[in-house]
C-alpha cells in the first residue's frame, strides 16, 4: 500500500510537471500544481508487473490480448456496474487521441461540435485542429455548483449542422459528477437530433464523498449505440506517461470507422509497458484506489478550511470527483495577467489559469491537490502570499 504522505523527488525525471517550469512559466522556482499529474507512486502491483516485464528482456511487437480486455471489463463491472462486451473494446495511446480519431471518423470538415465550457482545453483544440466548428453550451454556475443549461443545449443540438457532442463525465475542471437523470436528458436530446456523443470518462474512478459515476452508455442500449466512451488508468493510477487508454464502441459500424482512421494514422498497438500497467492496475488496484480517495477527500477538506479562514475572497467549487480544485477568484477584481503575475512572482506558485477552459473559465484557477498533504499546505501558503 502506498504512503501518500511520502514526498518523491521528481525533478530530473523528464517530468513535464516538474522539469519544464522554466519553459512553461518563465520561472524554475515555482511549485507546480497545475497539470493533472499526481505526485504519488503508482500501486505496488503495477510497479511489480512492470519490473517483471522489464526483466523478461525482450520488448518486441505486442498486441492487446484478451486477458487485458478482461481486466477492463471486470473493472467497469466492479466499480461502475457496467457490463460491456470484449468485442466493443479498442485501445489508443490516450483519450485525447481517441477524441480526435472519433471526430475524423464520424464528422466532416465544417461540421459543428458541441462542448460544455468551462471544459478541458483539448476539447476546443481537437475540434479546431480537425477543421470543425466549436459550439458552446456554457455550463451555469449557481450557489457554487455547475449545472447544464438544457434549454440552450436543446437549441444548439437542433441545428442540423451539429453532428457531435463531446461530453466530460465527470466534468473537468469543476469536478462535477453528472447524475443519471442529467445524462439521460442529454442522451435523449442527442438521439432526437441525430447527434453522436463522445463521452470522456477519464476521471470516472476518482469519486469523492460518496458520489457515484454513471457511464453514459450504460443508461440504455440506444445511448450505447450512439456513443463512444473513453476511459484510461492514467489519472486513476498516475500512469499518464505510459500512454494507454481504452474506448468502448458497441456499434460495429462505428467501431469499424474508428479503426479505419487509426490505420490511416499508422497506429499499430499500445506501448508494451502501457498494456502491462493497465492490466495490473485494473486487476489489482482496487484497494490502492480506495485508500487514495480517502486521502484526496482530506486534501479537499484542507483546501476548503484553509481558504475559508485565510482567503475569504476566493470561492472553492466543491468537487464531487477528481483531484482538481476549481477556484473562483473573480471577487479579487484582478485581470488574469495580474493574477498570473502575483501567483508566479510573489507566491512562486504555478496554477492553471481559467481562460484555458474557455471564456466561461475567466477569473478562475485550477489547483491540482493530487500530492502529499504537506505539498498541498505549501501551495495554499503560497497562494495566500501571492494574494495577500
Amino acid at each position: 500500500m502506498s504512503d501518500f504522505d511520502q514526498v518523491i523527488k521528481r525533478k530530473g525525471t523528464q517530468s513535464y510537471k516538474w522539469d519544464f517550469t522554466k519553459e512553461l512559466f518563465g520561472h524554475e522556482d515555482v511549485l507546480p500544481m497545475w497539470v493533472a499529474d499526481m505526485d504519488f507512486k503508482s500501486p505496488d502491483a503495477v510497479i511489480a508487473a512492470l519490473k517483471e516485464r522489464v526483466e523478461h528482456g525482450v520488448y518486441g511487437y505486442t498486441g492487446v490480448a484478451s486477458k487485458t480486455k478482461k481486466s477492463v471489463q471486470n473493472w467497469l463491472k466492479t466499480r461502475h456496474g457496467w457490463e460491456i462486451s470484449a468485442d466493443s473494446l479498442d485501445f489508443c495511446s490516450g483519450v485525447v487521441e481517441a477524441m480526435s480519431i472519433a471526430i475524423q471518423a464520424l464528422t466532416e470538415e465544417g461540421d459543428r461540435i458541441v462542448i460544455q465550457p468551462p471544459v478541458y482545453k483539448p476539447f476546443f483544440d481537437m475540434v479546431k485542429y480537425n477543421k470543425r466548428i466549436v459550439v458552446e453550451n456554457e455550463l451555469v454556475l449557481k450557489d457554487g455548483r455547475y449545472s447544464i443549461d438544457f434549454e440552450d443545449l436543446a437549441e444548439k443540438l437542433a441545428d442540423p449542422s451539429v453532428k457531435m457532442l463531446i461530453l466530460c463525465n465527470p466534468q473537468n475542471p469543476s469536478g462535477r459528477v453528472w447524475t443519471k437523470e442529467e445524462l439521460a436528458k442529454i442522451g435523449e436530446l442527442c438521439l432526437e437530433n441525430g447527434v453522436f456523443v463522445f463521452s470522456d470518462e477519464i476521471h470516472s474512478d476518482i469519486l469523492l464523498f460518496g458520489n457515484k459515476h454513471t457511464p453514459f452508455a450504460s443508461i440504455s442500449e440506444s445511448f450505447a449505440q450512439n456513443s463512444i466512451t473513453a476511459i484510461a488508468p492514467s489519472k486513476t493510477f498516475n500512469l499518464a506517461g505510459l500512454q494507454a487508454s481504452a474506448v468502448i464502441i458497441p456499434d460495429r459500424k462505428i467501431l469499424g470507422k474508428f479503426k479505419q482512421v487509426k490505420r490511416k494514422q499508422g497506429h499499430f498497438s499500445l506501448n508494451i509497458f502501457g498494456i502491462t500497467a493497465m492490466e495490473a492496475a485494473y486487476n489489482n488496484g482496487h484497494e490502492w484506489l480506495d485508500s487514495l480517495l480517502l486521502y484526496l477527500e482530506e486534501n479537499v477538506k484542507l483546501v476548503e478550511q484553509y481558504i475559508g479562514e485565510h482567503l475569504k475572497s476566493i470561492n472553492v467549487i466543491h468537487p464531487d470527483s477528481t483531484y482538481l480544485i476549481w477556484l473562483d477568484c473573480r471577487s479579487l477584481n484582478m485581470t488574469e495577467q495580474q493574477l498570473k503575475k502575483q501567483l508566479l512572482e510573489k507566491g512562486k506558485l504555478a496554477l492553471e489559469l481559467g481562460s484555458k477552459y474557455g471564456k466561461a473559465g475567466e477569473g478562475f484557477v485550477r489547483m491540482n491537490i493530487g500530492c502529499p498533504r504537506q505539498m498541498v499546505l505549501d501551495g495554499l501558503k503560497r497562494l495566500k502570499t501571492a494574494l495577500s
